[in-house]
């Protein structure tokens, strides 16, 4: 694994965190996305530091280089890169101690497990959280054989590392699901992650916009390709990596179709588009000239990085001056509520977004307010 060393910097009267790392693209490029600056002068790229971007670096750089901190924390040893959580109170950067290296017996069989997920076309997102949470769960039992880990180890896992350090119950999910493929493909021993207790799973409704809001965060960017991937992210309710994914001729303006290839769970589909948005499309392609990638970003041919068109919609709500925390998910379900309060039927908005389950949409009816508005209170009675 790649290797990246963190040292205190000194640079421009500032305090800050160097990265010092062999010359490789792929780390430059995740620099770049963690908005990091080169020093010509310190030979590295830096960043501020601060709480927030020392566990952005963990978790840009998670399975991708091994984070050696030892001057940051002061340890012998260095770190994986994995999440790291921040305490409010005193501010103190706390993470679970693991082994940082990984027996070869152990390395062989998650290779094996990657390349078996890979012919299976699970998709990448999917392999790499499967990858990242078995090593982190071999290296809790570095000293434990691991024909010889069994069902009460799952739960001495269980209480002292997901429990003790307060993960959220998704993670524990990826965890469970991955530890239970492995031992069901590679391995192929049976272990009962049933007696890893599955948190009840919290019902949350989806935050939602009001369409006055969402009007106010579009119309607030400038530039012609900001305003475009933040109008058809609502427009056609898409997730952000469908965005991104995107290429030219996956605009129908004929049909006024938008089709969206290979979506979450290498599903294809079609989503109507509207005129007025094809015309906006029609500007910026008019503007920019895109080569692959309907939206590309400084590179031509290279698609727009998830980080910037996070920033993008972080400054629109803020010229917008909305104090909601809002993120792009949040026009997504803007989008299927919108539809739903205007009498759009629940079928067809489960397939425009992509749902395999009718129950997964019906969440929306929880928050649409088209009947809601229409219930008088009591206390308009008094």
């Amino acid at each position: 694994m790649k290797n990246i060393t963190l040292k205190h910097l000194h640079h421009r009267d500032k305090k800050c965190l160097g990265l010092y790392f062999a010359h490789d693209r792929e780390l430059i490029q995740l620099c770049k996305n963690l908005r990091c600056l080169w020093s010509q002068t310190n030979k590295c790229w830096y960043i501020a530091n601060n709480p927030h971007n020392l566990k952005e670096i963990y978790r840009i750089f998670k399975g991708k280089a091994f984070i050696n901190a030892e001057q940051i924390f002061n340890k012998k040893e260095g770190k994986e890169a994995e999440p790291v959580q921040t305490k409010k109170e005193n501010k103190q950067i706390t993470k679970p101690a693991l082994p940082s290296l990984l027996n070869e017996e152990v390395k062989s069989k998650i290779l094996k497990f990657k390349y078996w997920m890979r012919q299976r076309r699970y998709s990448d997102n999917t392999i790499k959280t499967y990858i990242d949470a078995l090593h982190i769960f071999f290296r809790f039992f570095s000293k434990t054989p691991i024909h010889k880990i069994s069902n009460d180890d799952l739960i001495k896992f269980n209480n002292q590392y997901i429990l003790k350090n307060n993960f959220s119950a998704s993670y524990q999910g990826q965890i469970i699901n991955a530890i239970k493929l492995f031992y069901s493909t590679v391995q192929q021993k049976e272990l009962n992650t049933d007696k890893i207790e599955r948190p009840k799973r919290a019902r949350k409704l989806p935050n939602v916009l009001s369409k006055e809001e969402v009007k106010a965060i579009l119309k607030t960017p400038l530039n012609i390709k900001h305003k475009a991937m933040l109008s058809l992210i609502y427009a056609c309710g898409l997730r952000s990596g469908e965005l991104l994914n995107l290429k030219p001729e996956h605009v129908d303006s004929k049909r006024n179709i938008l089709i969206i290839k290979q979506a979450k769970g290498r599903k294809d589909r079609i989503v109507p588009i509207s005129k007025k948005i094809i015309e906006m499309l029609r500007q910026y392609y008019s503007a920019c000239r895109p080569v692959k990638y309907l939206f590309e970003g400084q590179v031509k041919g290279e698609p727009y990085t998830a980080k910037s068109l996070q920033m993008v919609l972080k400054n629109a709500v803020r010229a917008a001056k909305i104090k909601k925390p809002v993120s792009l998910h949040w026009l997504r379900h803007s989008y299927a509520t919108h539809l739903l309060e205007n009498g759009t039927d629940l079928r067809f908005i489960q397939e425009m977004l992509g749902h395999n389950s009718s129950r997964t949409t019906e969440i929306y009816t929880h928050v649409s307010t088209r009947y809601i508005q229409q219930i008088i209170s009591p206390f308009d009675y008094l």
